[in-house]
């Protein structure tokens, strides 16, 4: 399909928001008014220059406050249209955008808002051009596609069509199916939006609060569904107003939005072929107007997640010490060195742990200036080169780094922010990945494999990353989302989302936060927007664990005893479990399945530390409840240590 976004979805200048729409493989724009008054040129001069980038001007708009007007302020309307077919014109646009009125002027009277509009379709057309009308969900009068659908058919003209908004659709929780009963050539052009959930003014969430297909929580793929069935074939669009997105890089959004509309294709195509009554061929819309074949993106299925087969960190020497002495307090066995590379296995279990001191490498790169930083997470699935195929089609950059003889060819892309993702074969296991990559010093028995795994991975993202990593999570990497959670940081609130393959197998937490000064925030600023906070790593007995950790000199976040008073007014604890928690400082959670045990090591490196984690009976969360008191615990063991280097020092 035609892909176009509207130039408000953006930030910067005219021309830069053109050169990143161009980048990211746009076909078209949708021209909003106040980026071209604001551009310093003529309209031809823009038109040329779009063209140029292989940029088609498909919609200009917005024109406001028009049908149902008294006469006076409706033949001033008219005046004023004259102007905008001129710059159309120019433009080389061959569609205006009117929305419903807003005015208290405007009269509750569909007759007269035909009436009025077929005299704009009709002067519209003199030029060559047509009028799509589209129901705003603030609308004085018109706010339902419903109503604006009875208003152009009332109208009767050729060059007036309706123009379809999921947000306007779905934030009012209309139902998308009347849709498909509309003929696909009466809708002149589609606009996708999605957005979370919220409770407010249905104007503010729509202009502050919208993001891409993927990223919120509407039903966009049954909107897009209904309306293909109509025999809509026009561009897909995406016109999103986001109060961060209008900050964030430019050229990362229009990747972003890119990702969002193939996979919103794919989704529907899958959707598609789940409903079809009879097997047809792809893309192919079996409506009540009629058979419409719609190109539809196809991808391989998403990832099945199996494991998390390692975590990678980029260190400098000084810091691969003091990691490495960390790590075999922890219990971490130094398995060998890499056969090519200046990096060091580590493992425990399931759990491994690689740290990369090579030179002039990628990781050291874009990571090394950071002491150590997790530069590369591998997942184990049934299909690597399935999962890059699929990545690469939703705009992921593919990553080949150096492989010496005999060692493993791992599809690899980049993820937001930088961290590599490696995809490992399931059937390949640790033991045949890395015994080829390096030279191992001792022989592994599946005893060795017992034990710990690792639980899930927290990332520390700044504010404009979060729905980037929400689209990236759910688009590439097939995760579902789970609850959000909110807490307290001593300094501002911080959420989290939590994401997770199908088993569970595979957790990811995504943090961040508005303040500045948060935990969160200065991890994520630290490191280019994309942090890893801690790698938690899961044990059947916690307090066994604690104590081996302890004796080997591994220092845990000191928990109030506070806490442990309040603990037991909100659980029904044993007294003897309530003793074993506070003697050893360990949290506790508990949901409708299960119980959650967990401690925090101090700071191994800048904000970054381990998580000892015991799950039990289908506990699916991650202690949020208990969020709040270990911020508060970290911000107080942080604040009288000193430098970094006394941190370190007095860890290891």
């Amino acid at each position: 399909m035609h892909k176009s976004i509207a130039t408000v979805s953006m930030s910067g200048t005219l021309p830069e928001k053109l050169e990143a729409i161009a980048a990211a493989g746009f076909d078209g724009i949708e021209l909003f008014e106040n980026d071209f008054i604001g551009f310093r040129g003529t309209a031809g001069e823009l038109r040329a220059r779009a063209a140029d980038l292989g940029l088609s001007i498909d919609l200009y708009q917005p024109f406001r406050d028009f049908e149902g007007m008294p006469e006076p302020q409706f033949r001033k309307s008219l005046e004023r249209a004259e102007r905008k077919f001129d710059l159309m014109q120019a433009l080389g646009v061959p569609l205006m955008l009117c929305c419903s009125n807003t005015s208290p002027l405007a009269m509750d009277d569909q007759a007269l808002a035909a009436a009025h509009l077929h005299e704009l379709a009709e002067r519209a057309s003199r030029r060559g051009l047509r009028v799509g009308f589209e129901a705003l969900a603030w609308g004085r009068h018109t706010r339902y596609y419903g109503q604006a659908w009875s208003i152009v058919q009332q109208a009767e003209h050729p060059d007036l069509g309706l123009i379809l908004d999921s947000f306007h659709t779905l934030s009012l929780h209309d139902d998308p199916a009347g849709i498909a009963d509309i003929p696909g050539d009466r809708i002149f052009f589609l606009q996708m939006a999605d957005a979370p959930l919220l409770s407010m003014d249905v104007m503010q969430w729509a202009r502050h609060h919208r993001n891409f297909p993927g990223q919120g929580e509407l039903d966009v793929e049954r909107f897009l569904l209904q309306t293909l069935r109509s025999g809509y074939a026009g561009p897909l669009s995406l016109e999103i107003f986001n109060d961060v997105f209008r900050e964030a890089s430019n050229r990362r959004i229009a990747v972003d939005a890119m990702r969002s509309l193939r996979y919103l294709e794919n989704r529907v195509l899958n959707r598609l072929q789940t409903v079809q009554a009879r097997p047809e061929p792809a893309g192919v819309v079996q409506g009540p107007q009629a058979q419409v074949q719609v190109p539809l993106l196809s991808l391989p299925p998403a990832p099945s997640l199996k494991a998390i087969a390692f975590v990678e960190f980029a260190v400098d020497e000084p810091h691969a010490e003091l990691l490495g002495a960390v790590l075999q307090k922890t219990g971490f066995t130094r398995e060998g060195d890499h056969r090519s590379k200046a990096a060091t296995l580590y493992r425990k279990g399931h759990a491994a742990l690689v740290l990369n001191t090579e030179p002039g490498s990628f990781a050291r790169a874009r990571f090394g200036s950071f002491g150590a930083s997790v530069c590369a997470i591998g997942l184990c699935v049934d299909d690597p080169d399935g999962a890059l195929e699929r990545a690469t089609a939703l705009c992921s950059m593919p990553f080949d780094s150096p492989v010496g003889p005999g060692e493993i060819v791992t599809p690899a892309i980049v993820s937001p922010g930088g961290i590599v993702i490696h995809f490992i074969p399931s059937a390949l296991g640790q033991t045949g990945l890395f015994g080829a990559d390096f030279a191992l010093e001792r022989p592994w028995s599946a005893a060795d494999a017992a034990g710990t795994v690792i639980d899930h991975v927290a990332l520390c993202l700044n504010l404009d990353q979060r729905d980037t990593w929400v689209l990236f999570a759910r688009a590439v990497l097939g995760l579902a989302s789970e609850a959000r959670e909110q807490y307290a940081d001593p300094y501002g609130l911080t959420s989290s989302l939590g994401v997770s393959s199908g088993e569970r197998s595979v957790r990811l937490v995504l943090a961040v936060s508005q303040s500045q000064r948060t935990r969160a925030t200065l991890a994520a600023n630290a490191q280019g927007g994309v942090a890893v906070s801690h790698i938690s790593l899961s044990t059947d007995d916690i307090f066994a664990e604690v104590r081996a950790w302890r004796d080997k000199g591994v220092a845990f976040v000191a928990i109030p005893g506070n806490y442990y008073d309040d603990l037991a007014t909100r659980f029904d604890l044993d007294p003897d479990l309530l003793a074993r928690l506070r003697n050893h400082g360990v949290l506790f959670d508990r949901d409708a399945a299960g119980d959650y045990f967990h401690i925090y090591t101090e700071d191994v490196s800048e904000r970054f530390c381990f998580e000892l984690t015991q799950r039990s009976d289908g506990y699916a969360g991650y202690g949020a409840s208990n969020s709040a008191i270990k911020l508060a615990a970290q911000a107080q063991a942080g604040a009288g240590r000193g430098t970094e280097l006394a941190r370190r020092s007095r860890f290891v």
